[in-house]
């Protein structure tokens, strides 16, 4: 499901239950913005389908395209853990993308 389809009731179902959000910031080094976004393009779907991914989008900002946000709640901390445990994290991820990042930060936050 991409961010275009995504409507209220979709949300409100996402969001029952409660689950593990994760909002992380990147900044792509100078002239890598292009590639970041290409990576994520195509780490993008296989990260939605996960069985523990309630939602995730990932956002590109409008003034500043070396900027990108994702948005990612988790069913819990396990699911959060195999996400990062996925072949498709580490060859996109950590093998692609972190390389080309000038800054990367990340939250964690429980829902109300």
């Amino acid at each position: 499901m991409n961010q275009q389809t995504m409507n209220q009731r979709t949300i409100a179902e996402a969001i029952n239950g409660g689950g593990l959000l994760v909002v992380a910031q990147w900044e792509a080094k100078e002239g890598e913005a292009e590639r970041v976004a290409e990576i994520l393009r195509g780490f993008l779907p296989e990260a939605q389908s996960e069985p523990g991914v309630k939602l995730f989008l990932i956002s590109r900002a409008r003034e500043n395209p070396a900027q990108f946000l994702f948005y990612e709640l988790f069913r819990d901390e396990a699911a959060f853990k195999a996400h990062q445990d996925s072949a498709h994290f580490k060859t996109y991820i950590t093998g692609q993308a972190l390389p080309l990042l000038a800054k990367r930060e990340r939250a964690q936050y429980g829902l109300l």
